[in-house]
């Protein structure tokens, strides 16, 4: 199983790889502006964002992704700081399946993970 991931957080795509290597999933890095083209050529059932990520308009790649008809399914989880409630929303608004505080994301990956092979 494909896990797509856009995230360019050094800590946390490594956290998200040893956890992906741990549930024998394929870890495919979406770099910036191409999220919905990695996810055409990789089909992966979880999309993970990092709605904090400011070297990418997250929100803006991810209405895109949701709004493809070939996408739209794919279940996107986005994590961010637990304060900032505004962006919560607007991720909600864009179409992310699931927002998360990055300490509940952290908590949860492998179960996600898991979850995602199901």
């Amino acid at each position: 199983m494909i896990v797509v991931i856009a995230c360019q957080d050094l800590m946390f795509r490594t956290r998200i790889g040893e956890a992906a290597r741990g549930a024998g999933v394929e870890v495919r890095p979406a770099p910036p502006g191409r999220l919905a083209e990695t996810c055409r050529a990789a089909g992966p059932r979880l999309v993970i964002a990092d709605l904090d990520d400011r070297r990418r308009d997250a929100l803006a790649e991810l209405g895109e992704l949701k709004a493809d008809p070939a996408l739209a399914a794919v279940c996107v989880v986005g994590f961010l700081s637990h304060v900032d409630a505004e962006r919560a929303g607007a991720a909600r608004a864009a179409g992310v399946d699931r927002v998360m505080a990055r300490s509940a994301f952290v908590r949860e990956l492998p179960a996600l993970l898991a979850g995602a092979q199901a």
